[in-house]
């Protein structure tokens, strides 16, 4: 016969149990939202950065492994700041209609869906583009590994 105390024990150990492991998923999930957001805010300012032809800031941003996948080919950080520096493409303005991240230990995938408004060596042009970034955290920063525009109809939507 179990007595009632250790009925009263058992059931406090397991109420413990439980209560740590749901404060253990809102955490981790509440982390897990800031980062989504840190990442999409952090994507968003990117553009801006492009824009801008801010190259410091991108250099900071952008990892020394990182590459770039365009329609006209594929190259490392210091092509892509050169060319953002020199204008042959100037990120005139993105104008971002869907943001997907998912977060993954210390790396995080955005997916985007964008108009770009361009000047591709001195044609305005304008692109839908699904553009896919992966972030790495590296200490306290996020730096972005890869970016690549994959060229879309308007239609094209990004399922969640």
């Amino acid at each position: 016969m179990i007595k009632p105390k250790a009925i009263n024990k058992t059931f406090q150990a397991s109420s413990l149990i439980l209560f740590l492991i749901m404060s253990a998923t809102q955490l981790v999930y509440a982390q897990s939202a800031t980062t989504v957001q840190e990442i999409a805010d952090l994507s968003e300012q990117k553009w801006t950065w492009m824009a801008d032809k801010n190259v410091n800031k991108l250099d900071s941003l952008f990892h020394e492994k990182s590459k770039f996948v365009h329609m006209s080919g594929t190259w490392n950080k210091d092509r892509e700041l050169e060319i953002i520096e020199t204008g042959s493409i100037w990120y005139k303005n993105a104008e971002v209609h869907d943001v997907v991240v998912e977060v993954f230990d210390e790396t995080a995938i955005l997916w985007n869906r964008i108009t770009l408004l361009a000047v591709v060596r001195g044609h305005e042009v304008s692109n839908e583009f699904t553009v896919t970034e992966i972030y790495k955290k590296y200490e306290s920063d996020w730096k972005l590994l890869d970016l690549t525009f994959s060229s879309v109809r308007d239609i094209h939507s990004i399922e969640k």
